[in-house]
């Protein structure tokens, strides 16, 4: 694997791994349009620290959030013992919420195999992206909400969930999937979007660990360290970059400049698919 090779994947999991574009949709088109069909079969590892960096993005950009939450747990455990769980922190109502939204992806032990037959048909996933860009572009009619850590129910986190679960289909992406329930639920958009990062951590962890026994099959080649590394930095730094745009955008503006990309995305998917 060539380094320039190596770096392009990488900015483009980075990019479309957190922005609302489907990094599924974007990676299977190209695997389907240009002849890349072997590039995920070929460089399966690299693919998994690929993911692996993303995850070290969201460490970084939410290392605050992240630490509070170590602490939460502990708490948790103390208050559950005292029987005191009534008296929650917001920090400790975001575990919870966290750890409620990934219940819905143990379905996608079971799916998984039959939505991955979707990710050969370039047509199918052009439509689902024309979808994603029209949720998108709707999102940004939602009233505002006022929910955030403080008065979030849980329930609100399991609709969340369960949002996450329908990204699975290649071209819905998993953020704008996540963050448009969110905003569904009333969150606020700001917490729409911090919420939708953070839940992204167990996701991305669960799907590395069950990928472990595949990349052990397939060491990293001595030839390809440098390359795997710079695409790995790659990935780490357009992650970082592409949460603070989201989170200045959430603030900002809105989605529509995303909904219309997927829009032209997917109807160049249809005609030439």
């Amino acid at each position: 694997m060539s380094v320039l090779f190596a770096i392009l994947i990488g900015i483009i999991q980075g990019v479309t791994e957190f922005l609302p574009i489907s990094s599924s949709g974007h990676l299977c088109i190209m695997q389907n349009m240009f002849g890349m069909e072997d590039v995920e079969t070929n460089y399966f590892t690299f693919d998994i620290l690929l993911h692996l960096a993303t995850l070290i993005a969201v460490f970084i950009v939410f290392r605050r959030d992240i630490a509070n939450m170590i602490v939460a747990f502990f708490t948790l455990i103390k208050k559950a013992a005292t029987r005191r769980l009534r008296e929650i922190t917001p920090d400790e109502r975001m575990l919870v919420m966290v750890a409620l939204a990934t219940v819905p992806l143990v379905v996608a032990v079971f799916v998984k195999d039959y939505v991955e037959i979707l990710y050969g048909y370039t047509k199918a996933i052009g439509a689902i992206l024309i979808f994603n860009g029209l949720v998108l572009f709707l999102s940004d009619f939602l009233a505002r909400g006022n929910k955030d850590a403080n008065n979030a129910s849980y329930f609100d986190a399991l609709v969340v969930g369960l949002c996450q679960l329908c990204a699975l289909l290649p071209g819905l992406s998993r953020s704008g999937s996540t963050i448009t329930g969110g905003l569904l639920c009333g969150f606020k958009r700001e917490y729409a979007v911090k919420f939708s990062f953070i839940m992204s951590i167990p996701a991305i962890v669960g799907a590395n660990i069950l990928s472990i026994p595949d990349m052990l099959e397939n060491p990293v080649p001595q030839s390809d360290i440098f390359a795997y590394i710079c695409g790995m930095a790659a990935a780490l730094v357009t992650g970082i970059a592409a949460m603070k745009l989201l989170m200045y955008i959430s603030k900002k503006s809105n989605f529509r400049i995303f909904s219309v990309y997927c829009v032209i995305v997917g109807t160049l998917a249809l005609i030439f698919g």
